[in-house]
């Protein structure tokens, strides 16, 4: 994302002290106004990664912001506001050092952790003293880790052993897809996936299973593949076809 410009001067009051979908929990709306919304950018956050919580359609003449993590804005949850008209930025209990408040109400969080997943709540400070009050929720993924297979056998010999592949590692909420040559596995009664498609089974393999294997893990937030293997199938007398890499 593109670099914001921040107020030339904070004032910081001193206490002890979010891959991928976010979802946006709206519960305050104008009555004569455009919404309030708040818009996550990316809208697919891993952990480590960097969010911006866009606030669109602010209100006229507003004197400042203020953001609280959560749906309760009391001074325990208060992270940081702006003030328009000095243009300061004060520092609440909440704040962790990685959130910086923008003049256009935004808020960034850098280097997000599982810590910073829920709600944030921005109260929008009006001329008289009324404020506005919009909640925003963002929900944080861990990052996808690397898949890798493991295998019983990496030198098989053909039309004696059966050959077992399995992607690592295994977790919950996964989806495990294999393909073999960069396609998706044919449709064969002697492929066997069992444990929720995490293992795939080659049974009598021959010279024709040879061919670079390759697993990728799916979940909500995106995919990714493991480098590929090609199994070393030994044929009779001593020659064989491919060779494992990994």
């Amino acid at each position: 994302m593109g670099p914001l410009s921040s107020p030339p001067y904070t004032l910081h009051i001193t206490w002890k002290e979010l891959l991928l979908t976010v979802s946006l929990l709206i519960i305050w709306n104008p009555p004569t106004t455009a919404q309030v919304t708040i818009e996550a950018q990316p809208t697919k956050v891993s952990e480590g990664k960097d969010v911006l919580l866009l606030v669109h359609n602010l209100p006229q003449n507003p004197t400042g912001y203020s953001w609280y993590k959560g749906q309760i804005t009391d001074i325990h949850h208060y992270i940081t506001s702006y003030v328009i008209d000095t243009e300061m930025i004060v520092f609440g209990p909440a704040y962790s050092g990685r959130e910086t408040v923008y003049s256009n109400a935004s808020l960034l969080i850098q280097n997000v952790t599982q810590n910073d997943t829920g709600s944030y709540t921005i109260e929008i400070i009006q001329r008289g003293d009324t404020t506005k009050g919009v909640t925003g929720h963002f929900t944080l993924y861990p990052e996808l880790p690397k898949p890798y297979i493991t295998s019983n056998n990496f030198n098989p010999m053909e039309n004696e052993n059966v050959v077992a592949l399995t992607c690592e590692p295994k977790t919950q909420g996964y989806t495990y897809l294999w393909r073999v040559n960069g396609q998706s596995l044919p449709v064969s009664s002697r492929l066997k996936q069992p444990g929720k498609n995490r293992i795939l089974i080659v049974p009598n393999v021959t010279r024709n299973d040879t061919g670079p294997y390759e697993c990728e893990i799916w979940d909500r937030v995106g995919s990714i593949p493991n480098d590929a293997i090609t199994l070393d199938v030994l044929c009779l007398f001593g020659s064989s076809v491919g060779q494992a890499t990994s």
